[in-house]
C-alpha cells in the first residue's frame, strides 16, 4: 500500500519515487514557444530520471491524446508554453483522462495567459498593476495610447515570453508594433510602461521565492534578454529590504491566488517611479531553462533543480489525496 502521503499545510511530500507512477514531462507543443517548451522538458525528464523518477517524454504536437490514453500514465509534468499548454487546453484534456499534472486547473490557467483578463481581475482585487486597454486596430491602439501616454507597451492578449510584443515610444512607432502583437491575435494589448525595476516572485507550495531583480541592455526583457543573451544579469534577492521582500511576496501571492492558481508559477512586477510594485502577469508554467527564473530562485534557498523539479510533481497529488488502508 502507498506511504507517500505526509502533508504539511502547503505541501504534499512524497517519499518514494515509486509513487509518482509513470510520468509524462509534456513539451514542445504547437505554440510559438515550442522551442522554449522543449529545452524546459528535456531538463525536467533529466532531472526527475535522475531521483529514479519514470519519466517519458510526450510532445502533444507529435502524437495524439488518444495515444496517450493508451500508455497509461499516471500523471503528467506539464512543461509546455504558451497556446495549447498553458492555457487551459492541455488541462482540460488530461482531466477528462483522469490524469492528474502539476501546476494550475483549466479555468486558473486559461484567465492567467489572458492579460486583459488578469488585469481586470487583479483591478477587482485593488492589486496594483500597470494603465492599459485594449485594441483591434491602429485607431484604437492610437486612442489608447492618448489616455495611456508614451512610452506604451503593445502586447498580444494571450503569448508568453515577450513574443509579439513592443515598446513604443511615438505614434510613428505604433503600425509596426500593432501588426507585429495582431499575428497573435485579433486583439492586443496597450500598457503603460513602467520604467523602475523588473521583478519577480516565484511561487512553489503556497509559497513565495526569494525575489529576482532582473537587469537588461535591451529596450526590454524580451525574448532574447530571457533565453539567449549572457548579458542579462539577475539578482537574487532583487529588492533592498526585507520590509520590500514581504511586499512583494504578498502580492504575488494575492495575485496568484485570485486567478485561482495553485502548486508553482511567477508573478512579474515593474517598479512603479513612486516605489510601488506593479503586476504585470502570472505565469502558470514559467520556464524550466538554464536561464529560467523559478530554478535560480530556488537555488537561492537551496533547493537544487531536481529537488525543484520533484517538489512541482508534488503539486500533481494537490487535488487527489492517496491514502492506505491504515489511515483510512
Amino acid at each position: 500500500m502507498s506511504n507517500f502521503i505526509e502533508r504539511n499545510e502547503t505541501r504534499n511530500i512524497i517519499i518514494n519515487p515509486s509513487d509518482f507512477g509513470r510520468v509524462a514531462v509534456m513539451l514542445g507543443g504547437s505554440s510559438s514557444e515550442r522551442e522554449i517548451s522543449l529545452r524546459s522538458g528535456k531538463a525536467v525528464i533529466k532531472a526527475l530520471l535522475s531521483r529514479g523518477i519514470d519519466a517519458h517524454p510526450w510532445d502533444p504536437y507529435e502524437k495524439s491524446m488518444g495515444d496517450f490514453e493508451k500508455v497509461g500514465f499516471d500523471r503528467a509534468w506539464i512543461a509546455l508554453h504558451g497556446t495549447n499548454g498553458e492555457d487551459g487546453v492541455i488541462q482540460e484534456n488530461l482531466e477528462r483522462l483522469h490524469t492528474p499534472y502539476t501546476g494550475s486547473g483549466v479555468k486558473a490557467s486559461a484567465t492567467a495567459m489572458n492579460k486583459l483578463l488578469s488585469k481586470k481581475l487583479f483591478r477587482s482585487a485593488n492589486i496594483p498593476t500597470p494603465n492599459f486597454d485594449v485594441a483591434r486596430n491602429y485607431e484604437d491602439a492610437s486612442i489608447a495610447t492618448e489616455k495611456i501616454g508614451f512610452p506604451s507597451i503593445i502586447k498580444p492578449l494571450c503569448q508568453g515570453s515577450s513574443v509579439g510584443m513592443s515598446k513604443v515610444f511615438n505614434r510613428s512607432d505604433l503600425t509596426d508594433a500593432i501588426d507585429k502583437a495582431l499575428l497573435y491575435g485579433e486583439e492586443v494589448l496597450v500598457e503603460e510602461c513602467i520604467d523602475g525595476d523588473e521583478i519577480t516572485i516565484s511561487i512553489l507550495q503556497g509559497e513565495a521565492l526569494p525575489s529576482i531583480r532582473i537587469i537588461t541592455p535591451h529596450v526590454f526583457y524580451d525574448y532574447d534578454a530571457k533565453y539567449e543573451s549572457d548579458r542579462t544579469e539577475y539578482v537574487c534577492k532583487g529588492t533592498s529590504n526585507d520590509i520590500e521582500e514581504k511586499i512583494y511576496a504578498d502580492i504575488a501571492i494575492n495575485a496568484f491566488q485570485k486567478l485561482g492558481c495553485k502548486g508553482w508559477g511567477r508573478v512579474d512586477f515593474m517598479t512603479a517611479s513612486n516605489g510601488q510594485p506593479q503586476v504585470l502577469e502570472v505565469n502558470t508554467v514559467p520556464g524550466m531553462t538554464s536561464h529560467s527564473l523559478v530554478p535560480m530562485a530556488a537555488h537561492h534557498i537551496g533547493i537544487c533543480f531536481e529537488e525543484l523539479c520533484w517538489r512541482i510533481l508534488e503539486t500533481s497529488f494537490e487535488n487527489r489525496i492517496e491514502v492506505s488502508s491504515n489511515d483510512a
